[in-house]
């Protein structure tokens, strides 16, 4: 996978966990899950741990499609699968995560019926 998908999933992972105001050991949990199975190294994710720290939520939201909109077709649907089993990591979907999940996808020009049978498909949790 690319580094703009890498990139770009982490920006969006964080934005999701923290849209409702709480990120719980789960949902921590689930972030390292996902950069194992995505295999984010070291480098692109120091990246984005100094991004996160210095740049406003609309800023990460903004590099987090811009790096998603680079990606191939597949790494966009991977993506925005990953993202949807995540708003699910925590037992309940805030309304938050939803819209931020679909608006995202919309953006992205995926389909969300595409992205909800790709997450049926990832076995990253």
């Amino acid at each position: 996978m690319s580094s703009d998908y890498k990139l770009g999933l982490m920006y969006l992972v964080h934005l999701l966990i923290g849209v409702d105001g709480q990120i719980d050991q789960l949902e921590k949990a689930a972030l390292e899950q996902i950069r194992q199975s995505e295999a984010v190294d070291d480098a692109i994710y120091s990246k984005f741990e100094s991004d996160v720290i210095s740049r406003k939520e609309r800023e990460i939201y903004q590099q987090g499609i811009y790096h998603i909109s680079n990606c191939t077709d597949e790494e966009r649907l991977r993506a925005f699968a990953i993202l949807y089993r995540l708003s699910e990591a925590d037992g309940r979907i805030h309304v938050k995560e939803v819209r931020l999940l679909l608006y995202s996808i919309k953006m992205s020009g995926v389909e969300f019926d595409d992205v909800v049978k790709a997450a049926e498909k990832i076995n990253v949790f």
